[in-house]
């Protein structure tokens, strides 16, 4: 296929689906990882397709949702100071911390700017070389390598104006905590297209050898999901747990090596608070030593963690796939992405900004 519309083809995907309904012989419980995913199942009703052998539950592959509070309290904290500009993805100003969020500091007065690459916030640095410039890190391994060049521009440059609040974090922890946690049914993933296309596909080996479970790696339009369930349904009915790759067209089993030098130079694998999922370790990334001046909390001091604002959001259980956005009491109420409780709802990636977008007057049909 060479055109987007192909991957959208309506009769491609009642072949695919016919054929992952007469592959399985019983009801699979599987995993997506990716928000993007997420957001394509719903729009384009695979879910419903499937819904007699195959069930998909959301994973905490969306890195705003994962972002810890204690993080957002100390960018916060950054964007108040006198001098400091807070640079930030817009989807990230309405993410809730413990203590508020970045919107509503800016409204309060601080200096918090949307910026849609980090290289953006290296310019302002050098624009403004009176200002504390910190930029927001947030991402998997997909945006790490972006992060690490713009650090490595700012020392080229020797800005020491500018540093970064590192919030990055690595997907494979994060599959392994989703495997290892009591009640979980997910028997198999869909691993996330752009992130391997960075990190490859040998990560994700010692998971299908630890816990038996077969990952499929896939992209985000229909044709690509169903091929991926396809596969992946394949090999649960063939008892087998390999990593096959279900996106050719943009991932390499070696990944990128280029980027992969990169991050290793810039930063080095550190534990790392998750949002609804704990402290997990070597799943983050932070600064080496050597790009010291360039940390934010080395700057400006140690994100405090502290005690979650308890409320009805049981965001914890959908990202780790226990439960699902309408089994939560606040979905769609009390929760809104107006007026969000857990980040799932704010962010573009989240699964329950997905459900209410698609899913929402289903919901209410059925007195949810």
């Amino acid at each position: 296929m060479k055109y987007l519309e192909e991957y959208r083809n309506p009769a491609a995907a009642k072949a695919l689906t016919e054929a992952i309904l007469k592959k399985a012989t019983r009801r699979w419980t599987v995993m997506e990882v990716c928000g993007g995913q997420t957001h394509s199942i719903l729009k384009y009703g695979i879910d419903a397709l499937l819904e007699g052998c195959i069930e998909l539950v959301h994973g905490p592959g969306c890195p705003v949702c994962v972002t810890a509070a204690e993080l957002i309290d100390k960018a916060v904290e950054i964007a108040g100071r006198p001098g400091a500009m807070l640079c930030s993805f817009g989807d990230m100003l309405r993410v809730p911390g413990n203590h508020g969020d970045l919107l509503r500091a800016k409204a309060a007065g601080g200096d918090v700017r949307v910026v849609y690459s980090p290289s953006d916030a290296v310019k302002l640095a050098r624009d403004h070389p009176g200002r504390d410039v910190v930029f927001f890190a947030v991402g998997f391994e997909t945006t790490a390598p972006a992060h690490a060049l713009a650090v490595l521009e700012a020392e080229r440059l020797d800005l020491r104006n500018f540093s970064i609040l590192c919030s990055l974090v690595n997907v494979v922890p994060a599959m392994e905590a989703v495997l290892a946690s009591p009640g979980s049914r997910v028997r198999g993933f869909l691993a996330p297209g752009h992130v391997t296309a960075v990190i490859g596909c040998q990560p994700y080996v010692p998971l299908t050898e630890k816990y038996h479970a077969p990952i499929v790696v896939t992209g985000f339009e229909p044709m690509d999901i169903l091929q991926g369930i396809l596969m992946l349904t394949a090999q649960l009915e063939e008892g087998r747990a390999d990593v096959e790759i279900a996106y050719r067209r943009a991932v390499t089993p070696e990944g990128n090596p280029k980027a992969l030098e990169m991050m290793a130079g810039v930063f080095r694998v550190v534990d790392r608070s998750w949002r609804g999922l704990g402290i997990l370790p070597m799943s983050g990334l932070g600064l080496n030593s050597g790009y010291a001046a360039f940390d934010a909390e080395e700057r400006f001091g140690r994100a405090a963690l502290g005690e979650a604002t308890p409320t009805v959001c049981i965001a914890g259980r959908v990202l780790q796939g226990l439960a699902k956005p309408p089994d939560c009491p606040a979905f769609g109420t009390l929760c809104t992405p107006e007026h969000p409780l857990g980040a799932p709802m704010v962010s573009t990636e989240g699964a329950c900004a997905a459900y209410f977008h698609y899913r929402r007057r289903e919901v209410e049909r059925h007195g949810c």
